[in-house]
């Protein structure tokens, strides 16, 4: 059964040379951490698989994570409106026991429409995109906002099925035996 735990770990410490590698970085350190905290507990059944996932939305080079407020919220739209950006999330996988371990990212690209001014401040007073990577959601408030993608649609709402169905069968565990008998 999935369960959240959060890692706790400070995201601003982490560095990295380009988005795909800062996403990977911060999954694993997220992964590690929990992974560490968990270790040998009694509250880890055997055949654990811990995941640790971060995304940021590329945009001419910069690295857009989770805006700091309101204001920055706006800037970015007004940024990013009738363009297209780079959605990477990291993943890092775990195994407990045994500590075998996968990271891999995968990447988006997502096409924004052009909002007005009007639509971008009633946007942001949701409040959602202070919440997300990139300012932005798929499945949410602002879905009516993204005109089209190219790539997994999975990996814009934040974890990559296909990829995670991969990197579990490199660690020696079939996607159907995650499944709960009905």
């Amino acid at each position: 059964m999935p369960e959240v735990d959060i890692s706790g770990v400070d995201e601003d410490t982490i560095r990295a040379d380009t988005v795909q590698d800062l996403v990977a970085s911060l999954a694993r350190a997220k992964a590690e951490a929990v992974a560490t905290r968990r270790a040998g507990g009694d509250d880890v059944p055997a055949d654990t698989v811990i995941i640790g996932c971060d995304s940021m939305l590329e945009l001419d080079g910069l690295a857009l994570g989770k805006p700091v407020d309101a204001a920055d919220a706006r800037h970015r739209w007004r940024f990013m409106r009738g363009r297209s950006g780079v959605l990477h999330t990291g993943h890092h996988l775990v195994r407990v026991p045994g500590g075998a371990t996968r990271t891999a990212t995968a990447s988006t690209t997502v096409f924004f429409a052009d909002l007005d001014d009007a639509e971008i401040e009633a946007y942001v007073a949701t409040g959602e995109p202070l919440l997300v990577a990139g300012a932005f959601t798929i499945d949410g408030l602002g879905g009516p906002y993204v005109t089209r993608i190219e790539g997994d649609h999975h990996n814009v709402v934040g974890i990559s099925l296909p990829l995670l169905r991969l990197l579990l069968a490199d660690l020696g565990v079939s996607w159907t035996s995650l499944r709960t008998p009905a």
